[in-house]
């Protein structure tokens, strides 16, 4: 570029661009954002301006509209009204002392109180989880619930749709949320939605990316919770899509990939804990609010409803809080554990305080072990979680790589000898600030020693990963991994 074009059109429309970048980058990035977040944005807005800009204007807010903060507002006060009319305000939580302050935490900021006399059974095998939760949903005689990142009609889920049109020749009125974007890039998404208009069910999108319909928010803003609740009595919850283990694509059918995931089927006061998160889904794509039902369940001599011998909290989390809840809570855990903590994610890319608690727990001589793929289905995402690797290695993290072809799918924690996390959060950042996730803290040593079964045959499937491997691996690996970790701060 020459003098004179500085000097003409052209120069000012640099300089327009120039000084529209330098004040967005100082001054609007910054505002209410992470350091490492705001750092990323700004370094990309400096070296390429436009792209920059540009990609900020799409994606550079991670709250959802105002309209829908304010629906989430609503139910959220409802629901604490109900919860002290019925009696159910914070009680000191059962289990170790420090569990009453991270039930405490999650009611305040979620709204939702942990509830005993619950039960929770563990299912891992893909296409029986399927089939388990298609029995409950046929059987269904009042409602079913269904609320789901990805639904697709395939041989697969064939189960789970017969069982939707099942329900409701019963009389059940079947109401189904999926997210828009989660389920339309896989095949058979028209199919999927025909299939549940001719059965009768009530279904919606979930976060809807259609501007010509008036209905728009970020687009990679999305609701990640995977929940049914049938008839009030039974809920499902946990990390599990329904469509087939290997997501339908060609690509991971050449390569053998399948998925390996875990639902827990729940009991007792909690499912209208579950219930109430759909319906506050429901209600914020809908604007219909529907009352929860309380069916009458089994009680114990002090007249209080029994169904098993765990307590479970539900706690909602994403874009519509002021706070990340569930990092919140994943925080408090791993600061709190006195002995042991196990941690199952696909997708482990921590912003600074969850590693510094990872990192905290293992310093202080915590068995600390974390279960990951050894190949996941997403590029950057993998990269970026290997950068991480080294800190944790020489924290004594123990790192389990679950061998490939299956990608373990799975997202749960096990703290110390009587406390769980079981649900649909990844421990990545697009967990914490991007998605709806809901997640369960249970507790008791009943649940706690299954899920340690489940955990001990991730362990004995897995490589163990050492420092001094890890410490050798190819300069060019590092460097993409360095980069990955840069791009997953740009929330």
């Amino acid at each position: 570029m020459t003098v004179e074009q500085l000097r003409g059109p052209l120069g000012v429309a640099v300089l327009a661009v120039l000084l529209v970048a330098a004040y967005v980058a100082l001054v609007v990035v910054p505002r209410n954002r992470k350091p490492s977040s705001a750092t990323a944005w700004m370094l990309l807005i400096y070296i390429l301006p436009v792209v920059g800009l540009l990609a900020f204007l799409v994606i550079g807010s991670p709250r959802l509209p105002a309209a829908r903060r304010a629906r989430q507002t609503e139910v959220d006060r409802r629901i604490a009204a109900r919860v002290v009319a019925e009696g159910l305000g914070h009680v000191e939580a059962p289990g170790p002392p420090w569990l009453d302050g991270v039930v405490r935490q999650n009611q305040n900021v979620g709204a939702l109180p942990m509830l005993q006399g619950c039960s929770a059974e563990i299912h891992d095998g893909y296409e029986e989880t399927i089939q388990a939760i298609a029995d409950d949903i046929a059987a269904a005689t009042d409602f079913v619930h269904v609320e789901v990142y990805i639904l697709s009609l395939d041989e697969t889920t064939e189960p789970f749709f017969a069982a939707l049109e099942k329900a409701v020749a019963n009389g059940a009125g079947v109401r189904v949320l999926l997210d828009h974007i989660g389920s339309a890039g896989y095949p058979g998404y028209r199919a999927t939605l025909e299939r549940l208009t001719a059965a009768g069910v009530q279904w919606h999108l979930m976060l809807p990316v259609q501007p010509w319909r008036g209905r728009y928010q970020r687009p990679d803003l999305r609701n990640h919770r995977k929940l049914v609740v049938v008839d009030g009595l039974v809920g499902w919850a946990g990390s599990q899509n329904v469509i087939d283990s290997s997501y339908d694509k060609r690509a991971n059918r050449r390569k053998g990939l399948r998925w390996q995931d875990l639902m827990v089927r729940v009991r007792g006061p909690v499912v209208q804990s579950l219930d109430a998160v759909f319906l506050t889904d429901w209600f914020s794509e809908t604007d219909e609010l529907l009352d929860i039902t309380a069916p009458e369940r089994p009680t114990d001599a002090a007249g209080v409803a029994a169904e098993g011998p765990l307590a479970i909290q539900v706690l909602p989390s994403g874009p519509g809080y002021d706070t990340e809840n569930n990092l919140l809570m994943f925080n408090a855990l791993l600061y709190s554990a006195r002995r042991r903590v196990s941690i199952t994610s696909p997708y482990f890319v921590p912003d600074e305080s969850l590693l510094d608690a990872v990192v905290a727990a293992g310093l202080r001589g915590l068995d600390v072990e974390l279960f990951v793929p050894a190949e996941a289905d997403q590029f950057f995402v993998q990269h970026a979680q290997r950068s991480y690797f080294e800190t944790l290695l020489r924290a004594g993290v123990r790192i389990h790589l679950y061998p490939a072809p299956t990608v373990l799918h799975a997202k749960h924690m096990s703290i110390d000898d009587d406390v769980a996390y079981v649900g649909s959060s990844n421990l990545d950042i697009r967990s914490f600030q991007l998605d709806l996730e809901s997640s369960l803290l249970i507790q008791g040593r009943e649940f706690v020693d299954d899920l340690r079964r489940v955990e001990d045959g991730y362990r004995a499937a897995s490589r163990e990963l050492t420092l001094a491997e890890w410490l050798y691996r190819p300069r060019v690996a590092r460097v993409v991994d360095n980069l990955a970790r840069l791009t997953s701060a740009l929330q």
